[in-house]
């Protein structure tokens, strides 16, 4: 035998055994297929056979058949049936043995041996009962006639269909589920005296029951004292005709009761609305888990049988949100919600549907602040019970009605943009909310730089709308509340872990930075600072460094300042509500004035933050020298006299910081010791910690000022028939605002329903 090749060698020892075994693979493999064509043919055959079978005995039966079919019948018979051919024997056979079926299954339902669960193929069955009274009325029209006359509800079926209430009406009507069927067939034979009101009412009314306080006050007590489940079915079947009595065309048919005196209706939804819960949970108790994991028995009877009543009271709640306009209404039945939040969950499509319709609440500026709050802690609580899409929708519906609202900003509306912006944020903060909040936001936080990419690469003239905005603005601000609030230094060390939010810090850096520099110009000079703020908020909280100090000391290079003001009577531009000076302002003294200002305070806040820093002096070195050379120059007195106090507590705060860290014996190289620097002695202690400390008291003082100017003057707005408070006495707004409204825009909205689209907005 001669010698292998280096080559077959190579290959015996490294892919031999493995080529083998695909071989084998595939010959089964093979192998399999050929024998599943086999059996394929053969059943090709088997049926080829049949058929052939098959039509040798129907030419039989017609060569035979037709005899057997109309050898009975008369030429009139024949023509008095159409051209439709009679049923054979066979199909009469099977046909009647149909019928006795369904005659055996409905004599055990009456007998109570065969209950079909509620709610199930409810449709069949109306169906097959139209079907058997068609066959009575042609067997037994005598009899068909008496039902007519003496039960006419069992035949009318245009009421059954339109009440989503069937499931209710086939409930039992003892206080428990567990009476025997005697019991119930009794009731039924000696009905109480309030039926035979409740009966007289409806016959003579025709349609509905009229609902008295009378009827209120004993559900009431049947409800606080019994817990009774019939009171409860009541209750809500009346407080679903309340729901819909504003309704315009409605039909007061399709409902049992019917609701008329103004006392009633409040009375009946305070009762519906406090007590309803409480019964819910009395027969299907909610446990909830520490975790915060909620479980309901849903795989019971009891569950099942009142589940068409959930349905119902959810629709009217959902139906009657939307039209109460006082707000403690509005309160009580969003504190009603709160309970019921976890029996909502097995109805995904509503509870998406009344999401939407609590967050229009929480999201309207013209809402009760009380009825707002109330409105997000059913958000919260249906984020706190549901799995993560729920958690995730919830967040977006508070998102997006948080961007759809501030477009409209002013002074009036800054408190409830806050308060917004204040609560949406906890909600990322919850149990569970880890995975959710890194992909919601970082979903956001990309949205926003993608308008600020376009922003730059289109050069169209109005291209820089998309980002200087309200709605841009708000969007940055708000992620640096999230942020602040969820990656704190002191909650990470509680934690022991890092933030999984905390990777997100970078990129809205950056991104908010970006649209800082988009256009320096001094127009939106409030723009920068609002923005500066954002980001001081969240250097504070997660000790970030961000170099905000130039982009400051920039604004002192502004023309503002190199030119003499104008003289004007125009109030102090409020910078809190303001993203665009008008054009009115430029070049005033009003303006320059509030600009250098905003620069004195930011500058203070931003080295305040590094006060304590053993690198302080090496950090307050540029800005002291350049605010020197800046007030050789400068001829605005005011803002002189200010920054030459902000230099000279700089220069205090070095000094001090450089006695202390004479004293030190670790080298830069340790930063463990380096971090541990002063860490004894509070911020607030340090020159220009204190000089800092003074000048927010000055800055609160003035701020309750403008408060209160602004309180006062939105009295004399509505005392003067306003009908935009945010304009002027005819509801036009005013010169500021127009100019403001000109550069607005919508940011594009691409989750407005996170069942079309997976993208983000801004």
């Amino acid at each position: 035998m001669g010698r292998m090749k280096k080559s077959t060698r190579k290959f015996e020892a490294k892919h031999l055994t493995r080529t083998l075994e695909e071989r084998k693979t595939h010959a089964k493999v093979k192998q399999r297929h050929q024998l599943a064509e086999k059996r394929k043919k053969k059943r090709v055959d088997e049926n080829a056979d049949e058929d052939a079978e098959e039509r040798e005995i129907n030419k039989a039966k017609r060569r035979d058949g037709d005899v057997e079919l109309f050898e009975d019948m008369s030429v009139e018979q024949f023509f008095q049936g159409g051209f439709e051919i009679p049923e054979t024997e066979r199909e009469r056979k099977r046909k009647k043995k149909e019928l006795k079926r369904k005659r055996e299954e409905t004599e055990k339902k009456d007998d109570g041996g065969g209950e079909e669960e509620e709610g199930e193929e409810g449709g069949d069955e109306l169906e097959t009962h139209k079907a058997d009274l068609a066959a009575l009325l042609e067997k037994d029209p005598e009899f068909f006639r008496y039902l007519q006359e003496n039960d006419s509800q069992l035949l009318d079926f245009t009421a059954a269909e339109q009440d989503d209430l069937s499931g209710i009406d086939i409930m039992s009507e003892g206080e428990s589920e567990d009476e025997a069927p005697e019991k119930k067939k009794k009731k039924k034979k000696n009905p109480k005296k309030g039926e035979d009101k409740e009966l007289a009412q409806s016959d003579s009314a025709g349609s509905s029951i009229e609902v008295t306080l009378k009827d209120v006050e004993t559900w009431k007590k049947a409800l606080v004292e019994e817990r009774s489940l019939r009171s409860l079915k009541k209750v809500v079947l009346a407080f679903r005709a309340a729901a819909h009595v504003n309704d315009v065309g409605d039909d007061s048919n399709g409902y049992k009761y019917s609701i008329t005196d103004a006392n009633v209706y409040h009375e009946l939804l305070v009762l519906t609305l406090k007590h309803v819960p409480d019964v819910l949970n009395h027969h299907l108790p909610v446990k909830e888990s520490a975790s915060g994991k909620i479980r309901i028995a849903s795989d019971t009877k009891k569950y099942r049988s009142m589940s068409p009543l959930l349905k119902s009271h959810s629709a009217s709640l959902l139906h009657l949100l939307p039209t109460l306009t006082d707000a403690s209404t509005q309160k009580l039945l969003l504190n009603s919600t709160i309970p019921l939040v976890p029996y909502f969950l097995s109805f995904r499509k509503f509870l998406k549907a009344y999401i939407k319709a609590v967050v229009d609440i929480w999201a309207a500026n013209s809402s009760d602040e009380s009825a707002r709050i109330t409105a997000f802690l059913v958000v919260r609580r249906a984020a706190v019970v549901g799995d993560d899409g729920l958690k995730e929708m919830c967040f977006k519906a508070l998102y997006t009605g948080f961007i759809r609202a501030s477009r409209q900003t002013s002074g009036y509306t800054m408190q409830g943009i806050n308060l917004m912006k204040n609560s949406a944020r906890e909600v990322l903060g919850l149990n569970g909310m880890d995975k959710v909040g890194y992909s919601v936001g970082f979903g956001y936080i990309r949205q926003l730089a993608v308008h600020l990419r376009n922003s730059i690469i289109n050069n169209s003239k109005d291209s820089y709308k998309t980002v200087y905005n309200w709605q841009y603005v708000h969007s940055l601000d708000f992620w640096s509340r999230v942020l602040s609030t969820h990656c704190d230094g002191l909650k990470e060390v509680e934690a022991g872990k890092d933030s999984p939010l905390r990777p997100l810090i970078y990129p809205l850096i950056q991104v908010t930075l970006g649209a800082i520099k988009l256009i320096p110009t001094a127009q939106y000079f409030p723009l920068r600072f609002y923005l500066l703020r954002s980001l001081l908020r969240l250097s504070r909280a997660t000790g970030v460094y961000i170099p905000l100090a130039s982009l400051l000391l920039e604004v002192l290079a502004s023309t503002i300042f190199r030119k003499k003001p104008k003289p004007s009577t125009l109030r102090p531009l409020d910078f809190s509500t303001t993203i665009r000076a008008p054009k009115s302002y430029l070049l005033t003294k009003a303006y320059q004035d509030g600009v250098g200002e905003q620069v004195v305070e930011l500058l203070s806040e931003f080295f305040v933050l590094h006060a304590k820093s053993i690198a302080f002096p090496e950090l307050a070195i540029p800005a002291i020298v350049h605010v020197k050379r800046w007030i050789k120059k400068s001829p605005v007195v005011n803002l002189n006299n200010a920054l030459n106090m902000f230099v000279g507590k700089l220069e205090t705060n070095s000094k001090w910081v450089q006695e202390r860290r004479s004293k030190v014996e670790f080298a830069p190289n340790k930063i463990d010791m380096v971090d541990k620097f002063l860490d004894d002695i509070t911020w607030e202690k340090t020159p220009f910690g204190a000089y800092v400390l003074s000048q927010r008291k000055v800055r609160e003082e003035k701020r309750k000022m403008i408060e209160e100017s602004l309180r006062q003057e939105k009295a004399k707005r509505r005392g003067g028939g306003v009908d935009d408070e945010s304009g002027d006495e005819k509801g036009h707004p005013s010169a500021e605002e127009q100019s403001e409204d000109e550069d607005m825009e919508d940011v594009e909205d691409e989750d407005e329903d996170e069942d079309d689209s997976d993208g983000d907005d801004a």
